[in-house]
This record gives structure tokens, C-alpha cells and sequence, in this order.
């Protein structure tokens, strides 16, 4: 197994674990139960181009972006919501980023009254953690392809799709790409609730591959929106990826660390949007 593999296999391991853990105290069927009580799923709207920008606390690229003792998550993720972003991915893994199923459920929280919906990132094995991100009151779970076999990605997609949640199909590759058409293709009436996105971090380094995004953009479904994961800092990035073809991008780290991070996802609305408007005349003209 290659180190990337590694990265995965560890990931995935670890999070097997905690869904385990999770099982064996609530059962799926008292989630189920909960969640036939919520109100339904808050809805992901995007239009011209868009911002998921993310709550994350450490990152094993980069180390320690925020103390989880110095964070307000509820305040991050409504300044997030309020300079724009369409939704605010949560980081709930807590080995390597720190995360919790708790600052899920604090940032849904936050996010309700603002009609901004959360994403619960993780490295996700089984149907039974999207119940959990339900329960906290998410509107969207992270799916890694290339991290399951097809039979148990197929039930963790699903499950979502029934409950009303969008799914980010995230890929690394071409291959991984070719799985993305499939998955999407199948579901053809749920369309709408799939996003594919593309992560630009090589997870052997963990460093950012300069030309991924631009690579690979061309290779994906354009029946779905295209998100752009990693490496998108400044608005120039931003506008960057809007021009290859991305509908939305996925902003981790730069916000963490930036001194106003309201300031920086605006700045990198308008310039992708205005990115993105070039590229929607040269479509007219072909059609």
C-alpha cells in the first residue's frame, strides 16, 4: 500500500472505530427516530459561483490553525454565513484535525436562524455517521471515493440522498473522476443533491499539487457543480478556478488563519463570480 493509501487506511480505520464506539451506546434506529422529529434538511442553494468555507481547526499539512479553547465556532461559522458562503464544512474527525461531532451541532445550531446549511467533513465508513450528522443538524456529509469499497459508498450516498442531504463526491483522480459519472449517473432524479469536487492535496505529502484543479476540471460531470478543494487561498485562486470551470470552492486553512476571514470570502465571491462571467458568455456564443 502506497503512503497515501497509508493516509487513508488510517483514517478510515480510526473512524470505523468511532462509528463502533457510537453504535454500540445509540443505536441507528433511535437516530432514525430522532430524525423523523427534525424539520427537513436545510437546503444547499448555489448560483454563479459559490464558497464552502470551513471550520477546521488543525490540519496535518499545516499543524495547529486554532485552539479549540480560543474558538467560537458559533460566531466563525455565522461570519461565514453572513459574507456570503452558500455552506460551512465542519470538520468532526478529532485524531488529526481536531474536530467534534459537538462543534457540528454548535454550528448548525448557529447556522439555522441564517438558512445556511453545515456539512459534516470526516472520513466517513458507514451510512450510520450521516445519521449522526442528521441528528446534529446537518444538511451535508463528505464522501471520499477512492477511501471505500463501491458497495458501502453506495449505502453512505444513499442514506443521505433520502434524508434530504447534499453529498460532496470528493476525488483525487481520473479514476476516481470515472466513479464519480457512474455514482452520478445512477442517480439521475437526485442530481440536484450531488456535488464533485476535486481535492488539489497530494495525501502522501499532504502538500498541494500545483495544476491539479486546472488538470482535471475538464474531466468532470457537468451535469452536477464542481467544487474546487484545497489550494484555494486568495480571491486570485478563486477567480482561477472559477475560469477553469469550478462552480464552487471548498476554503479551509486561508480563512483559519486569515486576520478577517469575513473579508477574504468576500473578496473571493466576487472575484470568482466575476471570473465566471466570461466564461458563461462563451457558452451562450457556442450554443
Amino acid at each position: 500500500m502506497n503512503a497515501s493509501g497509508d493516509f487513508l487506511a488510517g483514517m478510515a480505520a480510526s473512524s470505523s472505530a468511532r462509528s463502533a464506539a457510537a453504535q454500540a451506546g445509540l443505536p441507528a434506529r433511535e437516530l432514525r427516530a430522532r430524525i423523523a422529529g427534525l424539520p427537513a434538511a436545510p437546503r444547499l442553494a448555489l448560483s454563479g459561483f459559490d464558497l464552502i468555507a470551513e471550520v477546521k481547526l488543525r490540519s496535518p499539512a499545516v499543524g495547529l490553525l486554532k485552539a479549540a479553547a480560543d474558538e467560537d465556532v458559533a460566531a466563525r461559522v455565522a461570519e461565514y454565513a453572513r459574507a456570503g458562503a452558500a455552506a460551512v464544512s465542519i470538520l468532526t474527525e478529532p485524531s488529526r484535525f481536531d474536530g467534534s461531532i459537538e462543534d457540528l451541532e454548535l454550528g448548525c445550531k448557529a447556522l439555522a436562524p441564517l438558512g445556511v446549511p453545515a456539512m459534516r467533513k470526516d472520513f466517513l465508513v458507514d451510512a450510520y455517521q450521516v445519521l449522526e450528522a442528521r441528528v446534529a443538524g446537518a444538511g451535508g456529509v463528505l464522501a471520499i471515493l477512492r477511501m471505500l469499497p463501491r458497495a458501502a459508498l453506495e449505502e453512505l450516498i444513499d442514506t443521505a440522498l433520502g434524508l434530504g442531504m447534499f453529498v460532496l463526491l470528493e476525488t483525487f483522480d481520473v479514476p476516481d473522476i470515472e466513479l464519480a459519472h457512474a455514482l452520478v449517473d445512477a442517480r439521475r432524479a437526485q442530481r440536484e443533491l450531488l456535488l464533485v469536487g476535486v481535492n488539489s492535496r497530494d495525501l502522501a505529502t499532504l502538500q498541494v499539487v500545483p495544476g491539479r484543479l486546472d488538470a482535471l476540471a475538464a474531466s468532470l460531470p457537468t451535469q452536477v457543480r464542481r467544487v474546487a478543494e484545497s489550494g484555494v487561498a486568495t480571491a486570485a485562486d478563486a477567480a482561477r478556478v472559477a475560469a477553469a470551470g469550478y462552480d464552487v470552492a471548498l476554503v479551509g486553512s486561508a480563512l483559519m488563519s486569515a486576520a478577517d476571514p469575513a473579508a477574504l470570502a468576500r473578496a473571493m465571491l466576487v472575484d470568482g463570480r466575476a471570473a465566471v462571467r466570461p466564461r458563461a458568455a462563451l457558452s451562450g456564443a457556442a450554443r
